[in-house]
């Protein structure tokens, strides 16, 4: 594995692809490669105006569309798991959660709940549970976590920060937590379920994508170029950082349960590996936990139950 590339990917004929947060960064050079791979790849995208030079890239490459979706307000993900059930006629193949906030100020999604685990958590469980009906047999969801899941922990009975003084780099790294515990969870549900389902995790380690100036845009906007300059000098490019996802999405010798990172040094930049969750990731009854919680707030039953 610790010389694989998108070369090393399988042919994606006839494979039909969500991507969460196609428009740019990681989810949109992870789309560019399964489209070229010979994927038809759906582009989930917050503002499709807004996405429609990515898309154009992706086309250029295979077969892409756009699906609107808004991880921050429930009504706008029912809607875009509909649409997504309609246009493959039940027949998805590989679910990729990849969209995601950071570290932003105190801000509340449509719903109510704190953005980053609104977005970045509920809004992507929602979405899985929705699609569950149209994942064929043997299909992949490639949940996106974070080495920053290593931080503050998580506190299921607050998860909207309600009891808490809020953080931005503490409610971050409980999504990527979250993330994380999902997608465990998920598959030791498909397992118990006799469902066949492959449910994994990657993280990027540090890639030079938009979030961290899109965080600091929101507090300091004057900063942004300047901090944007500064993480081009300490991360690795967006395709190397896309490869854990890709092959989590495509290599044959995946299994359910899986994480996968970069293998260079602390797990920051390189070829895809197996990555290392935290003890806190691996605990099941903190999944199960969130997991119930997750379905509380988000007002849908669970698929696998």
């Amino acid at each position: 594995m610790t010389r694989w590339n998108v070369d090393d990917i399988p042919d994606q004929t006839g494979r039909t692809v969500l991507v969460t947060g196609a428009n740019s960064g990681l989810g949109r050079q992870t789309a560019l490669v399964l489209a070229r791979r010979g994927a038809t790849v759906l582009m989930g995208c917050r503002a499709p105006e807004r996405s429609r030079a990515a898309l154009e890239q992706v086309q250029a490459g295979g077969a892409a569309a756009l699906v609107t979706l808004d991880l921050a307000d429930l009504a706008s993900v029912r809607k875009a798991a509909a649409e997504v059930r309609e246009r493959t006629g039940d027949a998805l193949d590989v679910l990729v959660n990849n969209a995601g906030v950071m570290a932003t100020p105190h801000r509340r999604t449509a719903d109510g709940f704190e953005l980053q685990i609104g977005t970045n958590h509920l809004g992507h469980a929602a979405l899985t549970w929705l699609l569950a009906p149209a994942l064929r047999p043997g299909a992949r969801v490639v949940t996106l976590s974070s080495l920053a899941h290593r931080g503050g922990g998580l506190d299921v009975d607050d998860l909207n920060f309600e009891h808490r003084r809020y953080s931005p780099i503490n409610a971050y790294s409980q999504s990527k937590l979250a993330n994380l515990l999902f997608a465990l969870e998920l598959d030791r549900r498909a397992r118990a379920a006799g469902r066949d389902l492959v449910s994994v995790a990657a993280h990027p380690g540090l890639t030079d994508t938009e979030l961290t100036a899109n965080s600091v845009r929101m507090r300091l906007p004057l900063l942004a170029p300047l901090v944007s300059l500064g993480n081009k000098l300490i991360t690795q490019g967006v395709l190397t950082g896309s490869l854990p996802q890709l092959y989590a999405a495509t290599a044959p010798d995946v299994r359910g349960g899986e994480y996968f990172g970069p293998g260079g040094f602390g797990e920051t930049r390189g070829a895809p590996t197996r990555a290392a969750a935290s003890p806190a990731a691996r605990d099941p009854e903190q999944a199960r936990r969130l997991w119930e919680r997750t379905a509380e707030l988000v007002g849908i039953a669970p698929d696998p139950a």
